[in-house]
């Protein structure tokens, strides 16, 4: 085979090489980005709460590598298609004119994913949190860049685009107050029920079933309505998050069969 042979045969087998190193190239991107988010992953989890935080973490990875592969490909895709002398122009124009008529026709679905990706990145909303967003509100299962699914407490599952989503009360953040209103007679010695309430309280708080909820004494916010036959007294307790419920609905109890004892002994004396 001579030299020109070789030429025509190097010639012809260029375009082919140069695609495979365009793709061979494409590859290694795609890799070194896998395993930068792979260890950017890592070591955010590692100062962050895992529990509250790793899916969140998981999903806007999975953003950036869904992301990143869309991109990478694209441009390997054209770069192809310019080596084996296909105009890209065209493809291009073609290209920009169905993004504004898909964008036009699917601008809340756009928006959806816009609002998705700052509420994971602002860490807004968690999986396991209890919020109320868009008139619902229940405990958070699944936190997507499309939607929010929350099921409330009689079990009925929500799914609220977060294009929906304008206003988020999370209560389940740092801490939280179980906040109690009773009525009592308008007879009853009041510093007496506030006694009782505070007596209540520690007795939560040295039970080692509900006493690692609570994080302060009770803090006695006064009378709060004054009626023909009875008085409102308010009072609220610091409780770790989402346990407000539970303790108030425990005080409630504790507290109605400490008042029964006193009117037991009031009566037998």
């Amino acid at each position: 085979m001579d030299a020109n042979e070789w030429k025509l045969m190097l010639e012809g087998a260029w375009p082919w090489l140069r695609i495979l190193v365009i793709w061979v190239l494409a590859w290694a991107v795609l890799w070194m980005i896998r395993r930068v988010l792979r260890v950017l992953k890592t070591h955010i989890v590692g100062h962050v709460d895992a529990f509250r935080d790793s899916r969140r973490i998981e999903t806007l990875m999975n953003v950036f590598r869904y992301t990143a592969n869309i991109v990478i490909v694209g441009v390997a895709v054209m770069a192809t298609l310019g080596t084996v002398g296909i105009s890209i122009a065209p493809i291009l124009a073609t290209a920009g004119v169905a993004g504004i008529a898909i964008g036009f026709g699917a601008q809340s679905l756009v928006k959806d994913f816009f609002t998705g990706l700052f509420l994971l990145i602002e860490g807004q909303v968690s999986e396991g949190d209890i919020i109320e967003a868009a008139g619902k509100s229940g405990h958070v299962e699944r936190v997507t860049l499309r939607h929010i699914r929350i099921r409330d407490y009689d079990g009925s599952v929500h799914f609220i685009p977060n294009s929906m989503i304008t206003t988020v009360t999370n209560r389940s953040r740092d801490y939280a107050f179980a906040v109690v209103d009773l009525n009592v007679p308008r007879k009853e010695d009041l510093n007496r029920v506030f006694r009782l309430m505070d007596d209540v309280v520690r007795d939560m708080r040295a039970d080692p079933a509900v006493g690692p909820f609570i994080l302060e004494d009770a803090d006695m916010a006064g009378v709060e309505k004054v009626e023909d036959a009875a008085v409102g007294i308010r009072c609220r307790i610091k409780v770790q998050p989402s346990k407000q419920w539970r303790v108030r609905r425990e005080f409630l109890r504790r507290m109605k069969a400490a008042m029964d004892t006193v009117e037991e002994v009031q009566s037998a004396a």
